[in-house]
């Protein structure tokens, strides 16, 4: 395979090698690709940089010393950390294994000790352009299917319904209530309904209604005069002003006391508020959008929340569903999340999760969601020795009941939709893997994927 399925063109193969003889030797060997070529460690960089070949043939035992690798070592790095996606095939002597096997802990995608093989050189070579085109396949298609809205990442039917309400809801100007357990991205949403509306423009304030002492929250929310209580020695605006034009997005309003209950409710329909201290109503354009992870419905029986209050934020309610009942997401998510904390580490070694690890995240109950993920991912990317994610590093156990089959000849038509999920979440949304793991075609896989709405 010597060139890309998205483009059709020759791969770049860059030839580091200091042994002019077995660099034209190597040229003639890998008929098909686009050969750059390079004798030591400063004009490959060059050619790095210039070129961003995906493939990479690198000698470790580059001069000023051959017989040491750590020249070659350092260049292995700095071309990862120029191009991460780059895959790199160590060549050493023949007693230098170690070192090769410390190549790959770097990052190297594989290596070959001479004496040079032809058919075999070339054998790992293909198999490198093979997987660098399905792993580029891969980001094609994470950027073509990603959420439609910015920040959530979801396969799961269900979200995907409430992406499509955000988007419907989002124009108009009803209060939205957001409803679920903690750590299933409410503010996510909340922030999604302001981007997609009128207000987008406008500033977006969040106050968690439970973080702040009663006392003071009402100042937060109305402000206040000059003088409206000792300390108070400035005219402050509250957050329902701060917001005006835009959006204010109460976190946690289950937390909001039964005197400021009814303050708020006054707001919702006048739309005007009154800083303490003060006699003036100021008319203000806020949207609201509240969450909670409490029962409303409950505490309106038990005299702790107003009902006319309730109707009031809840024109439209949207109920989200903890990470435990969404499909394929627990996976997707840990895929997206370890990029997004390899990049923050600026680590060059590409980090994957293994087979098992990956039960490990669908076996799990997530009882803090995707917070909690979140929290267990970042620690396995900032402590993680090599370029394999295990078990243990998220501090999880590996499921002891055997892993469900997911070929669909193995299962019913009603299943066969949570088994495309499954699949797609498993291998980060590269087809090809997803086409292997599912023991169908890609073309078959496709129609799949078109039968059930899946393609946008």
């Amino acid at each position: 395979m010597a060139s890309s399925d998205s483009d059709k063109q020759p791969l770049k193969l860059l030839i580091v090698e200091d042994d002019s003889g077995l660099q034209s030797q190597l040229r003639w060997y890998f008929d098909g690709y686009e050969i750059l070529q390079a004798k030591d460690r400063a004009s490959a960089m060059s050619q790095m940089r210039r070129h961003q070949p995906p493939l990479v043939s690198l000698d470790l035992g580059l001069p000023p010393d051959p017989a040491n690798s750590t020249e070659g070592m350092a260049l292995l790095e700095e071309m990862l950390s120029v191009s991460p996606e780059a895959k790199v095939v160590v060549v050493t002597g023949n007693d230098d294994r170690q070192n090769a096997l410390q190549a790959i802990s770097l990052g190297a995608y594989d290596f070959y000790i001479k004496p040079v093989d032809a058919d075999e050189l070339r054998l790992i070579v293909d198999r490198a352009a093979h997987v660098y085109g399905l792993e580029a396949e891969n980001r094609r298609l994470a950027r073509q299917s990603a959420s439609p809205l910015q920040g959530l990442i979801t396969s799961d039917p269900g979200m995907l319904k409430i992406c499509r309400m955000v988007e419907r809801v989002a124009p108009s100007d009803a209060t939205v209530l957001l409803l679920g357990e903690s750590g299933t991205g409410k503010e996510v949403l909340a922030r999604a309904v302001h981007q997609l509306s009128s207000r987008a423009k406008g500033p977006f304030v969040a106050i968690n209604c439970a973080a702040i002492p009663e006392n003071l929250l009402e100042s937060e929310l109305f402000g206040y005069e000059k003088g409206a209580f000792t300390g108070a020695t400035r005219q402050t605006i509250g957050k329902l002003e701060h917001a005006d034009k835009g959006t204010l997005f109460l976190d946690e309003i289950g937390d909001l006391p039964m005197s400021l209950q009814a303050k708020l409710l006054r707001f919702l329909q006048e739309r005007v508020v009154e800083r303490l201290g003060g006699r003036a109503e100021i008319p203000v354009d806020t949207r609201v959008i509240g969450a909670t992870n409490k029962d409303l419905e409950a505490m309106i029986k038990s005299g702790e929340f107003r009902e006319d209050l309730f109707y009031r934020i809840s024109e439209i309610a949207i109920d989200i569903p903890p990470l435990r009942e969404r499909q394929g997401d627990r996976s997707l998510i840990a895929h997206a999340l370890l990029e997004r904390y390899r990049q923050e580490q600026r680590k060059t070694t590409r980090l994957s999760f293994s087979a098992e690890a990956l039960r490990a995240i669908d076996a799990y109950n997530w009882p803090g969601n995707i917070r909690e993920l979140e929290n267990l991912i970042r620690r396995a990317a900032i402590m993680a020795d090599g370029p394999r994610i295990e078990p243990d590093d998220l501090g999880l156990s590996t499921p002891e009941d055997p892993e469900e089959p997911l070929a669909l000849r193995e299962i019913r038509d009603a299943a066969e939709q949570q088994a495309i999920i499954k699949a797609m979440s498993r291998c980060n949304g590269n087809i090809a893997q997803a086409a292997d793991l599912l023991g169908i075609t890609r073309p078959t896989l496709y129609n799949l994927l078109d039968k059930y709405g899946f393609r946008q």
